[in-house]
Formats: C-alpha cells, sequence, structure tokens
C-alpha cells in the first residue's frame, strides 16, 4: 500500500475535525462545504478533492469510527465484558469530538443507529436464550434491549460532560451484562 503524504493527512483531518466542530454548533443540515473549507483553512477545491460532498464526508467518518469499533471487539474477544467495556470507552474518550457530538447533537441520528447496530451484532455471539437466566426470552428483543441500554450509557457519559472515568463505565456496565448474560 502506497503511503499517504502527511500534507494530505493534515488537510483530511482539519476537514474531519471541522465538520465535527461545525455539527456541535448547528444543525448538519444548515453547515455547507464553505463553511467547512473556511474552518479547515482549505480550499472547497480540496474538500471536493477528497470528499464528494458533505455527506460523503460525514459517511466516511462515522465509517471510520465504527470500523474501529468493531476492530476492538475483534481484538477484545477473549475479554470479560468488563476488560472489552474499558478498551471501548477508552477509545470513546480518545475520540471525545467525535462521540460527544455523534450522540448529543441532533444530527446523530444515522451514527446512534450504525452504532447500536454495531453493539447488537457484536452482543449477538454473547447471548443464549435456550438456558439460563434468559431462558424462553426472545432473542431479537433481548438484543435490542441491551445494545439499546449500552448506547444510552453511552451517550449519557457524553451528554453529561464524562463524569466517570472510562475503567469506571466500563467496569460498571461490564458488570450489568455479566449479570444478566
Amino acid at each position: 500500500m502506497a503511503k499517504v503524504d502527511r500534507r494530505i493527512l493534515k488537510s483530511q483531518e482539519a476537514i474531519k475535525k471541522s465538520v465535527l466542530e461545525l455539527m456541535a454548533e448547528k444543525s448538519f443540515d444548515d453547515i455547507t462545504i464553505q463553511d467547512i473549507a473556511d474552518r479547515a483553512n482549505v480550499n472547497r477545491g480540496t474538500i471536493y478533492l477528497h470528499y464528494t460532498d458533505k455527506f460523503d464526508l460525514l459517511d466516511r467518518i462515522v465509517e471510520e469510527h465504527i470500523s474501529k469499533l468493531r476492530e476492538l471487539c475483534q481484538s477484545a474477544s477473549e475479554m470479560t465484558f468488563k476488560e472489552g467495556n474499558y478498551v471501548w470507552f477508552e477509545y470513546f474518550a480518545s475520540n471525545y469530538l467525535f462521540f460527544s457530538t455523534m450522540l448529543t447533537t441532533k444530527s446523530a441520528a444515522y451514527f446512534r443507529s450504525r452504532f447500536l447496530d454495531l453493539v447488537v451484532q457484536e452482543y449477538r455471539v454473547e447471548f443464549d436464550v435456550s438456558e439460563g437466566i434468559n431462558q424462553g426470552l426472545n432473542e431479537e428483543m433481548l438484543l435490542q434491549f441491551f445494545g439499546a441500554a449500552v448506547v444510552g450509557a453511552v451517550e449519557w457519559w457524553f451528554k453529561n460532560g464524562m463524569p466517570l472515568p472510562p475503567r469506571v463505565m466500563a467496569e460498571q456496565t461490564g458488570m450489568l451484562l455479566d449479570r444478566n448474560l
């Protein structure tokens, strides 16, 4: 794979950061390519060189983070829920601008839906409704229930300025999952 020029990476990072900052200030629908270019201190043409439009830009940002979360799930597959959650919460904290914007603004519905789908997909292998505490429950309902709980806890965490450290969030959400699965 060819190495990408550092200037290109720097421009792309500035563009991504700019759109997220703007989304924290106003609706995504009200953001223009010129707004993004001005904030990133690049020409409009630079944005169009890398992205089709603002929707493509946002889609790619979301895909990058969903892919990274999926990788983290795969690397944490042998961990307890608590340990695996810690990896996620550390990633959430280190990418605060993205997650706080995506989970606390009106423009967040698309990301929230993708995030919930990812959580449900990853927990699917952990659920067994044929025995134990969840015997007889509908698997899809159970997956949606726990997925929504995890996504809701992450949203709460960001909306309240991350009042608990990542490790505490990971431990407590992990304990709740371990108790119920």
